[in-house]
């Protein structure tokens, strides 16, 4: 396996930079992941200062884990009905509000608890990347004098912190109309309600939005004073793009700072080595991008900072005198403590994002023990990038979970599609007076039966009835891991929809493991052959050129160029800073350079003219 060289000494990343203030006292944070698999992970983790990311998709499954921690916690629990007036926003709000004070709860307990072996105060501390605190606590641990060992123990109490408690909200989702097509009350689609309800919790935390750009949601968010900052400068409710390239930071943040929000981090998602949806650039890798925001991020900042200032004396608010903060952080694949260190000290990422591996973790996320226990076993060709989405994006799919299972056993008894209990992507309007699902039984019958009556070949006709019946369900279905685990629905049949890395990790693996593994304290990796990061997205990338190619799509060109640029940068890269490693890395790189194909080859011929008789 080829790694970046690990750093020490002041070049050290996890020992010099500061953590994003969302990464909590740590160098990295567990992204969303689907719908459920990180809905309580705040529960779990927060006590440990780690911070973990919530879905907003799907508010009917929030309040069913409203009720369930209730009952477990001991909480109060007063529902709050679907169609009560401002009802999404508010069971988003209050389901935040019950994570905030179950936290708040775990730490005061925390906080109380002796330093002794075994318990939870020592293990937070010991969890903790190598840094000042880390340090304090062991020479506390080493103290002989009483005294003073009691006097550094109540110092140490004081600086623990709990993890943040984020959200995410796919923009895209944003339906403004109810199953029905009735429009919604102005101010309450999807997208919107998930926001305010966020903005009116307690949380003190980031709402990441993932999936591109929604001009209504934006203007909407600068509607909602949460999101500005303190005289200070600081932000309780931060906000966080989700970006794929450093244009689209450039265009969005121009965007929201014209309308008085400030971007306060850009997270930098690998476009196809990540889970659930794969938003793909035009070839630009990874390397390259995060070259060019450690090259331009300052500059970026006093740009929007420009434009953020005269939005806020239009607003007749007061200005700063220097941009306010804004963090850069990754993920995409990561799989060791050298990509960690590297990434954080040669390209300044404040922190990193750790998705898939998790999901092998019972002490962090969702997910059923057969479903978990068969993800530790799969193989790379159980790991698809699918067009099973209903979104019409690529998907990485796990292709033996029960939801895949249910779906192919209903194609088989001749009744394709979901029953779409949910239809949070009812966004299809083909057949005008109600939205539907592109997974849904009724849309694929209906489109199923079209077909059947077009004249067309019988190889294009089993050719669209397949991209008809792919379509599977990812709201319901998603969330079935947790209310299968929780008991609230025995009959669930999970999907899940991890990254292709998840491969490399082969058994369920403890949290002190995990975090020990991420910090380079051990290894919880078991698969020598891994490719480096930078390398298993290049193969990615390579395998989706051919694709395209063979799909005959447009624009290729600057796919292979934008590819080749980026296999120049990464072997003047490693000649310049991996060392030792170097030698292996681009050796590699010239195997996967060579297969890059050409798509001026795959054009074919020109006939020449005939000659004139």
């Amino acid at each position: 396996m080829v790694d970046f060289p690990r750093l020490s000494g002041p070049r050290c990343g996890q020992t010099r930079r500061m953590y994003a203030v969302d990464a909590g006292m740590h160098s990295f944070t567990t992204p969303v992941m689907g719908i459920a698999f990180t809905v309580d992970s705040p529960l779990k983790l927060a006590r440990y200062g780690i911070s973990s990311t919530v879905s907003l998709v799907d508010d009917a499954f929030l309040e069913q884990m409203r009720k369930h921690h209730s009952a477990e916690c001991g909480d109060d629990y007063v529902p709050i009905k679907k169609n009560a007036p401002n009802g999404r926003a508010l069971r988003v709000t209050a389901y935040l509000d019950f994570l905030d004070r179950q936290v708040a709860k775990q730490m005061r307990v925390l906080r109380a608890l002796p330093f002794e072996e075994g318990s939870d105060i020592c293990r937070y501390f010991e969890l903790l990347p190598p840094g000042p605190l880390r340090s304090e606590y062991e020479a506390m641990q080493a103290t002989a004098d009483a005294a003073e060992k009691e006097r550094m123990q109540d110092a140490l109490r004081g600086k623990i912190k709990a993890g943040a408690i984020n959200a995410n909200i796919m923009t895209k989702l944003d339906r403004d109309r109810d199953r029905k097509g009735i429009p919604l009350p102005l101010g309450d689609s999807d997208a919107l309600s998930a926001a305010r309800g966020f903005a009116k919790s307690t949380v003190d935390g980031s709402l990441i939005l993932s999936a591109g750009m929604n001009p209504r949601l934006f203007a909407y968010i600068a509607t909602l004073e949460e999101f500005r900052p303190d005289a200070s400068g600081y932000i309780k409710k931060r906000l966080v793009l989700k970006v794929s390239d450093f244009r689209s930071a450039d265009v969005q943040s121009k965007v929201l700072a014209k309308k008085g929000v400030w971007v306060s981090e850009y997270r930098i998602e690998s476009g196809l080595n990540c889970g659930g949806h794969a938003f793909a650039t035009a070839g630009l890798l990874m390397g390259p991008i995060l070259q060019e925001f450690k090259d331009d991020r300052v500059a970026l900042a006093e740009k929007i900072m420009v434009i953020y200032n005269k939005a806020r004396v239009k607003a007749e608010l007061p200005t700063f005198d220097k941009p306010l903060t804004t963090h850069l952080t990754f993920q995409g694949g990561l799989g060791t403590a050298g990509e960690q260190s590297f990434l954080m000290d040669y390209f300044q990422v404040d922190s990193t994002a750790w998705g898939s591996p998790f999901l092998l973790v019972p002490e962090a996320t969702n997910l059923d023990e057969k479903t978990r226990s068969d993800l530790a076993a799969c193989k790379d060709e159980d790991i698809q990038l699918s067009p099973n989405s209903p979104l019409g994006v690529p998907f990485w799919n796990f292709v033996n979970s029960g939801s895949e299972d249910a779906r192919r056993e209903r194609i088989a008894t001749g009744k394709p599609g979901s029953p779409c209990p949910k239809g949070h992507v009812a966004l299809k309007w083909d057949f005008q007076e109600i939205p539907l699902c592109r997974a849904s039984r009724t849309y694929q019958s209906r489109e199923l039966k079209l077909l059947e009556e077009s004249e067309e070949s019988i190889e294009l006709k089993e050719k669209k009835r397949l991209s008809i019946i792919d379509p599977s369900c990812i709201c319901h279905d998603l969330s079935g891991c947790a209310t299968l685990e929780a008991g609230i629905d025995l009959k669930a049949r999970p999907a899940i929809c991890p990254g292709p890395n998840v491969v490399n990790f082969k058994k369920v693996i403890s949290l002190d493991e995990m975090v020990g593994h991420i910090y380079g304290r051990n290894v919880a990796m078991h698969r020598p052959e891994r490719p480096h990061v930078f390398l298993r997205e290049l193969e990615l990338y390579i395998e989706e050129l051919g694709k395209q190619i063979a799909d005959e799509a447009p624009r290729l060109a600057k796919y292979e160029n934008n590819l080749r640029a980026g296999i120049a940068y990464y072997r003047d890269l490693a000649t310049r800073e991996f060392g030792d490693a170097a030698e292996a890395f681009i050796a590699k790189l010239d195997v996967l350079d060579a297969t890059v194909p050409s798509v001026d080859a795959a054009k074919p011929a020109t006939t020449a003219a005939a000659p004139a008789v």
